[in-house]
């Protein structure tokens, strides 16, 4: 019996404001909309989709330990500002030994602090900045193809 790719989705801090944060950078959809949007396209393409958000590192952390996780195909994950001096975050990702997509609302290089910074250049395969809320479907059908091949 073949198994379903299973993805996960981390919404890092801060995400959880989607919707009521500057529309010119994120959009006006919000996480939960993103998240139903996901679960369709997951039944589309006959995938398990399981998102988590969080604004604590160290729940990300857990999250990305459990069995759950740890039973996935890969990872999609918008980390937000993490990417710029989460360590620990970083190392949880490279513990759970699965590809991981990084995708951004914003065109992370060129806002926000510490722009040369990336905590994930070497730990994700792929990344999407800058398309609003379509970031996530594209690094969602990315990782899918990368997982299928």
């Amino acid at each position: 019996m073949e198994h379903k790719i299973k993805i996960i989705v981390i919404h890092g801090p801060n995400l959880n404001l989607l919707g009521k944060r500057d529309a010119s950078k994120y959009g006006s959809v919000t996480m939960e909309e993103i998240n139903r949007k996901l679960s369709n396209l997951s039944s589309q393409l006959e995938i398990e989709v399981d998102c988590f958000q969080s604004n604590h590192e160290g729940s990300i952390i857990d999250y990305l330990q459990n069995d759950h996780s740890r039973s996935s195909h890969g990872v999609l994950v918008n980390p937000g500002a993490l990417i710029r001096y989460a360590y620990s975050f970083r190392q949880a990702l490279v513990d759970l030994n699965k590809p991981v997509m990084e995708v951004h609302m914003s065109n992370i290089d060129k806002t926000g602090v510490n722009k040369s910074i990336n905590v994930l250049d070497d730990v994700r395969f792929d990344r999407v900045t800058g398309l609003k809320e379509e970031s996530y479907y594209v690094g969602f059908k990315r990782l899918v193809e990368h997982l299928k091949k």
